[in-house]
């Protein structure tokens, strides 16, 4: 996974270090907040049954976050 992905493409299991947030506004803001910030590694921890949110795990702990939200945070490998 070499090339930049959307966050939401990622599989169960899957780790990725952060290397852009595109949404602007208020909602860029709170993606930032949260601590989605680009050299942070995630790892996809679960996904709800509908795929929607997804749970990632970064920085010690654990956080959900819904598809529309993640495809704003570009990730690479």
């Amino acid at each position: 996974m070499a090339n930049t992905v959307s966050l939401r493409t990622l599989e169960k299991g899957q780790k990725a270090v952060i290397s852009a947030i595109t949404a602007e506004g208020e909602m860029g803001r709170r993606i930032r907040d949260m601590g989605l910030v680009p050299g942070v590694e995630v790892q996809v921890v679960g996904r709800a049954p509908l795929e929607d949110p997804v749970a990632l795990r970064l920085m010690g702990f654990t956080l959900t976050l819904r598809n529309k939200e993640a495809d704003f945070i570009a990730v690479s490998g």
